[in-house]
């Protein structure tokens, strides 16, 4: 009975203090708002966000920002949404805009938007994917077309510069095969790459055969998406990348080439050209490739045009947020040094980000494509910075910044990735890449009506409409 007895006062008396704990908790009563992709590792990139989190809550003192080192990942991106348990801000990919959208998993950002001025303020190539029903949906933060990046050692090497340090512009996909060939025949190096694995060949496929005048998919009367890859448009690119193997034998080697093997055998000297934009430099600097090595130039012409795939990245608001947390979130977004609108917190945090790339040995002045219209404030201080933190030969790079201050001068055409089932696209494409790349026999256009037919039935089909 004793023993019974202590027993009921000790739980009794652990339920006690239960209840007074909680009766003395306090919730905040802040503003709060969890901010992705924060560094976990100690370095400048943390003291920086920390310094960024401690001046942004002593400008908003009714707001507290809740770090969350959780960083968009498809593997895990729909159990954290489906739980409800997404940070208020993640940034993500323009590919991903219309699956995270329709599936409602991002806040409507247009009252906050138009409040601030920005709705008018947004680069017209840029506004219609954040866009939906009139709605804007996503907060984009960077833009960037690609191009051609070339190592500036090969180049020289075969003979490809210009006496003012300039690099020759090869016009068409013909003309880089010729490159490459030099490149291979005076340096014993590939003269081109084309990725093969993890999407980065399909991916980059998308583009190359648009040149050739290449679509992958329609829309119907009825708003169903169409696979329309089994052309002879299409067959024409692939066969070029065949070709690019066995009959140029221009190509590295190793046939099974993701995102890390690419900027590593680049980086490292193996290989002339590959595809490129400017967030080359944030891939290339881990490998220690020298500054002056690195050049790009403005895509080549196809066949049939001369057109490069418009990319970015942008900031989504999870569709938990309520109306404070919105305009908390865009607040911060526009703290950190994304706005079109520079104050003077804005432009002390976007110059951070130049003097981390310095710090970091990452080439500085490789001009991007805005998010924002050309004359905004945000694209004039891009321009200071770039010439501020200028650490390599502009020469390099010079003519590719020239195309992104008049794409239509340059005679550009610039094409949104694919409308719907885009990474599933490059999966597909991905497989075609390989075959034609593995096998010498491999049937260009029997592969490519078994991958219209696949991504039909596999991914078109089970669209919800």
């Amino acid at each position: 009975m004793k023993a019974k007895k202590l027993l009921s006062l000790s739980l009794a008396a652990v339920l006690a203090m239960g209840t007074l704990a909680g009766c003395g908790e306090k919730k905040s009563d802040k503003i709060q708002i969890s901010v992705g992709g924060w560094p976990a590792k100690e370095g400048q990139a943390l003291d920086d966000k920390v310094a960024q989190k401690a001046g942004y809550e002593a400008m908003y003192p009714g707001v507290e920002i809740v770090p969350d080192t959780w960083a968009f990942d498809l593997n895990t991106f729909y159990p954290k949404a489906n739980s409800g348990k997404l940070p208020t801000v993640y940034n993500t990919h323009y590919t991903e805009v219309e699956k995270i959208v329709s599936a409602g998993y991002a806040a409507d950002l247009t009252e906050k938007m138009k409040a601030d001025g920005f709705e008018n303020l947004l680069n017209p190539n840029v506004a219609p994917i954040i866009t939906s029903d009139g709605k804007i949906y996503a907060y984009p933060i960077s833009a960037h077309i690609n191009g051609l990046a070339y190592n500036v050692r090969l180049f020289e090497a075969a003979g490809l510069m210009n006496e003012d340090g300039t690099p020759k512009q090869p016009k068409d996909w013909n003309e880089v095969v010729e490159f490459a060939k030099l490149i291979k025949e005076k340096t014993g190096m590939a003269g081109f790459m084309f990725p093969t694995a993890k999407n980065q060949g399909g991916w980059r496929f998308t583009m190359f055969a648009w040149s050739f005048g290449a679509d992958f998919m329609e829309q119907d009367a009825d708003g169903k998406w169409i696979a329309t890859m089994n052309t002879p448009e299409c067959e024409a690119a692939l066969q070029f990348v065949k070709d690019l193997k066995w009959v140029h034998d221009v190509l590295p080697s190793n046939t099974l080439i993701d995102d890390q093997e690419y900027f590593k055998l680049f980086s490292t000297g193996q290989v002339g050209m590959m595809f490129g934009a400017d967030d080359t430099p944030a891939n290339t600097v881990k490998y220690e490739m020298p500054l002056d090595d690195l050049g790009l130039m403005p895509m080549p012409a196809g066949p049939a045009r001369r057109v490069t795939m418009l990319g970015g990245g942008l900031f989504f608001v999870s569709d938990k947020a309520d109306a404070d947390q919105i305009n908390a979130a865009v607040d911060w977004i526009k703290y950190t040094g994304f706005t079109p609108k520079m104050d003077e917190a804005a432009k002390e945090n976007r110059e951070k980000l130049y003097q981390q790339y310095v710090s970091e040995g990452r080439l500085v002045g490789i001009r991007q494509l805005s998010p924002w219209s050309e004359d905004s404030e945000f694209n004039q201080f891009e321009k200071e910075m770039n010439e501020k933190y200028l650490n390599a030969n502009i020469n390099h790079f010079k003519a590719f910044n020239d195309s992104i201050l008049d794409l239509e001068a340059a005679g550009i055409e610039i094409q949104t990735e694919e409308p719907v089932c885009c990474q599933d696209l490059y999966t597909v494409l991905d497989n075609c890449v390989q075959e034609v790349l593995n096998n010498k026999d491999a049937d260009v256009k029997q592969l490519l009506e078994n991958a219209n037919a696949d991504f039909q039935t596999n991914y078109l089909d089970n669209m919800a409409y």
